[in-house]
Parts: C-alpha cells; structure tokens; sequence
C-alpha cells in the first residue's frame, strides 16, 4: 500500500466511531496493521498493533471466537457473530478486504458494532446466536474428530496447505512434532477399546490445552507406525519447539494414568518427533513434510 494511501486510510480508521482493526492476513501470524482509538479503549493488553491477530482477539473473546474467527480468515469469508465484551453486545463483523490492483497483499477488517446502534431486536440476536452455534456444531461435526476431539487427519491437513503457502511467501518456519503414546497395543489389551478411546481424549485434551497460541492447531492422524496427535506450531527454531514438545510430554506424564504393560513408566506416557523447515526456502512439500514424523 503506498504511503498517501496509508496516510488516508489511517484518517479514516481513526475518525470511526465503531472499533476497528485492520491485519494482513497473507502473512504468518495475521498481524495488526492498522487499528482506531475506539478499538484501543476495549482491547485487552499492549498496543495491538504489529501483534498477532489471534492473539489480540483471544485476549478479548476467548478461544473458541478466535477459532472461528480464524476459521473465516482462511475460508475469505465475511461474517458477523454475536459477542460480549466488557458486560456489552457487540456483533463483530469480519471483512476480507482486497487491493484490487492485481496484488497478492490481503487484508481483513474486523469491526466491533455496539447492538445499541444496530436495528434489532432481542429475537434478532436470539436468533444471530443460535445461528452461530449451528454454524460452529456443522463445522465441528466435519472438521473433528470423534475420538480425540481434535481436528481430523482432513482438517489438519487443509490448514496445513494454507499455512504453508502463507509461510512460502514469507520465509517463515513452519514446525510440526509428532506424539505416540508408547505401548498404547499393550494398553488396549489390558483395558479394552472403550477404556483406550477414553485415554487418548484425555491425552489429547492435555495436548490441546498446553498450545500458546490461537494460530498453533493439533489434530489425530494415522501414520505409518499408527495413531497421532500432530501439533503444527508457527515462527519457532528447532531449540525451541524441542522444549514445548518436552513440556507437552511432561504433561501428560502428569495425567498419571495408569499403564501397567508400559516399558518406559507405569503410566501412560508419549514419545515424539519434531520436525522443523523454512518455508519457501527449499522445495520440500507440506506433504512430504508432514510425512517426515508420521513414518517414525
């Protein structure tokens, strides 16, 4: 966007009544690029500017807005969704916004319209709401998976095309570590399948709550040497993404979870392969990828 351009947008932003927050969504993270003095006084933390929208969103709604949010985001879809804020209504719009000149440079506008301003009634929001809630229970029935309560191999694997596209245009690390419950067949003998499915959510569920970030996702997929749980993380060296694995290993460890087969403990334990690439920087394929801690 050229610096006239800019300058005038930025006027605009700021004369606004509604909050508003405009990020980049081509590259890694989504950052905040641009957002007005009403948007300021509701957001949760530091100036939100250069900070991943995600994050900032996460701040003020919570995990599962910013899921949906982001499930919008990748899909260019524009939607509104009822939220509360602060002890008031807000409907939050998402629109994706394009330069129109050919460039390959994406936005989004995210703008927080107080209901008091909106004509509609208490039915009305009654009905955005439960409108909602089917729109998220439909994707959730598609996209999750029924054992872990994770995102299914397909799921997982339509994020991770998107994200390393993203991640090629920008030279960016992408990371993905690979858990296996060890000795889960020993497990299975001992406890039966309905008892195991219950150990893997469990586990799966300790998983999901360790992720720092709205942009990190982890899905159950079937590999070569069987079930795993597959966590895909963004930006981080090989150093560090080591050590969230440990700590992730470390918390399930933590379940205590009984496993009186296991080889490693007498509990249920998991073991993991990490596997870390810059994006963009060699001709290697999110597939094959992706493959690298699936065949171990």
């Amino acid at each position: 966007m050229k610096p006239l351009q800019r300058k005038i947008l930025q006027q605009l932003i700021d004369g606004a009544a509604e909050p508003l927050v405009v990020a980049r969504v081509d590259q890694t993270d989504w950052p905040v690029v641009m957002c007005n003095p009403a948007f300021e006084s509701i957001a949760v933390g530091n100036d939100p500017r250069s900070r991943p929208l995600a994050d900032v969103v996460e701040a003020m709604l919570g995990r599962d807005l910013t899921i949906d949010l982001g499930e919008a985001i990748r899909q260019q879809e524009e939607t509104t969704m009822p939220v509360e804020l602060g002890g008031r209504e807000y409907l939050l719009s998402l629109k994706p916004l394009e330069l129109g000149n050919g460039s390959q440079i994406r936005y989004c506008a995210c703008y927080w319209r107080g209901t008091a301003n909106v004509a509609s009634s208490a039915a009305d929001r009654e009905a955005q709401q439960a409108l909602q809630r089917a729109k998220r229970r439909i994707r959730d029935l598609s996209r999750d998976d029924p054992v872990s309560g994770l995102l299914n191999e397909v799921a997982f694997r339509e994020i991770l095309n998107h994200d390393w596209a993203v991640a090629s245009r920008e030279k960016n690390n992408l990371a993905v570590i690979a858990f296996a419950l060890e000795d889960f067949e020993q497990y299975i003998d001992v406890f039966g399948r309905h008892a195991s499915d219950s150990c893997v959510r469990r586990v799966a569920q300790a998983v999901k709550r360790c992720l720092r970030r709205a942009s990190d996702v982890v899905a159950r997929i079937e590999g070569e040497g069987g079930d795993r749980l597959v966590v895909l993380c963004h930006g981080a060296e090989e150093p560090a993404v080591t050590e969230f694995a440990k700590l992730i290993a470390a918390t399930v460890r933590s379940l205590g979870l009984h496993h009186p087969r296991s080889s490693v403990e007498k509990f249920v334990t998991v073991s993991y392969e990490v596997a870390v690439a810059e994006v963009g920087a060699s001709d290697l394929a999110a597939e094959r990828f992706l493959s690298t801690v699936l065949r171990s």
